[in-house]
């Protein structure tokens, strides 16, 4: 029971990383895109405003992720850095890369260094939830079995290209979605059309890979697709779909803050219907959630850091969010957005 309790909230931090996380590797994305210096010089201005204060906190969600998984279901955590150990390091050195260009391109006073640690900051934003991604897929589709050899076969398949692309699409809905909620409290109207028509290519790009997905798991993942299929994978499925319903309405109607939630709803219903398929397993097939738990103690004591977490740290970082939404900790100002160059076009 205990481990159960502790796999689902190891899932529950996977779903908060996926969205906090997915956010910022969004926007990164968002900024690779941008076009060139004259062209893109006001979108990633909103950019930098927008990831400065909270960047750094959304790793915060990984590094649990990570504590769980050693401290509760060692086994797991062998397994799958054992047998998928090149995608993990190559996004480990993206989430190295992608930090040090997104902090050192804006100090940098020459032009030549800025791009270098844009194109650095910008790239590493693609590559590395693709990674993440793709690691996830061969979990899911049970590739990544105790004893496994590390091969490209057990990230490089199917399940795994197609939520590496998932990641990436995910990752630019919320990523558009925050900017042009951004844009709106900003008051900037033209660079708020700017990200919500990005939003809503992205919006479509996620529902078109979805699909394409859960077709490829019958055949390549059936035990997850049976899982998506029925019980509270296919209930939190469902929920995935109506949320980006919700968010297409939304953003059609120019809706700002409402749209961040219901677009974090689909990233998150996502995440849970693939971990609630999975149930019993943390790699199906293969290794259980019993098989892989960890020492009782040691179970009862992440209960407790847990609860101790939930009530000191978690509402910390929450008022991060809430103040960093409404803007109380680096206002930018129409002058900040204006200056230097037209605006973005289509």
């Amino acid at each position: 029971m205990t481990a159960d309790v502790v796999a689902f909230v190891l899932l529950l931090a996977v779903a908060a990383y996926a969205c906090a996380g997915g956010t910022d590797y969004g926007a990164g994305f968002w900024d690779l895109t941008a076009g060139g210096a004259a062209r893109g010089e006001r979108p990633r201005r909103l950019i930098d405003h927008a990831m400065a204060p909270v960047w750094e906190v959304n790793n915060v969600w990984l590094i649990f992720v990570f504590v769980i998984m050693w401290t509760g279901f060692p086994v797991f955590f062998q397994t799958v850095f054992s047998s998928m150990w090149l995608p993990l390091a190559l996004a480990a050195v993206g989430i190295v890369l992608r930090g040090a260009g997104f902090a050192l391109r804006k100090p940098t006073r020459k032009i030549a260094g800025r791009r270098v640690y844009g194109a650095v900051f910008a790239v590493s934003s693609l590559l590395t939830p693709f990674f993440l991604g793709a690691a996830v897929g061969g979990i899911a589709s049970g590739r990544a079995a105790p004893g496994t050899a590390p091969s490209a076969h057990a990230w490089s398949n199917p399940t795994s290209v197609l939520f590496g692309l998932l990641a990436v699409v995910g990752a630019a809905l919320l990523g558009a979605v925050f900017l042009a909620a951004d844009a709106v409290r900003f008051a900037s109207p033209d660079l708020h059309a700017y990200f919500r028509r990005r939003a809503l290519v992205a919006l479509a790009a996620v529902a078109v890979l979805g699909g394409f997905a859960l077709a490829v798991t019958h055949g390549d993942a059936p035990h997850l697709w049976h899982g998506l299929t029925r019980g509270a994978g296919l209930f939190f499925l469902v929920a995935a779909v109506l949320a980006g319903v919700v968010t297409a309405w939304l953003l059609l109607r120019t809706s700002g803050a409402w749209s961040r939630v219901s677009a974090v709803g689909v990233i998150a219903s996502a995440v849970l219907a693939w971990g609630l398929a999975q149930r019993p397993y943390l790699v199906p097939g293969s290794l259980t959630v019993a098989e892989a738990a960890g020492a009782p103690s040691t179970l009862n004591w992440l209960v407790i850091v847990t609860g101790v977490a939930a009530v000191l740290v978690f509402p910390a970082v929450a008022l991060l969010y809430r103040l960093d939404a409404r803007g109380e900790l680096e206002p930018l100002t129409d002058a900040d957005l204006r200056r230097g160059g037209p605006g973005p076009g289509g």
